[in-house]
C-alpha cells in the first residue's frame, strides 16, 4: 500500500492557549514532490479561522 495515513496538527493554537485541531489525511510517501512534512491550510474550529496545519509523527 503506497499511501500512508498522516495526522495534521494546527501550529498556531498552542501559542494562543487553545486546544489543538487535528485532521487525518493520506499521502504518498514515495512521491518526489513532497519530500518533507506536509503543510496545509485547514479550518480550526477553536480559533474560528483557517490556520496552517503540519504533519506530525
Amino acid at each position: 500500500m503506497p499511501r500512508d495515513i498522516i495526522i495534521l496538527e494546527c501550529t498556531e493554537a498552542r501559542a494562543k492557549g487553545k486546544p489543538v485541531s487535528r485532521y487525518i489525511s493520506t499521502r504518498n510517501k514515495k512521491s518526489p514532490n513532497t519530500p518533507g512534512r506536509l503543510e496545509k491550510k485547514k479550518y480550526n474550529p477553536f480559533l474560528r479561522r483557517r490556520t496552517l496545519h503540519r504533519e506530525v509523527k
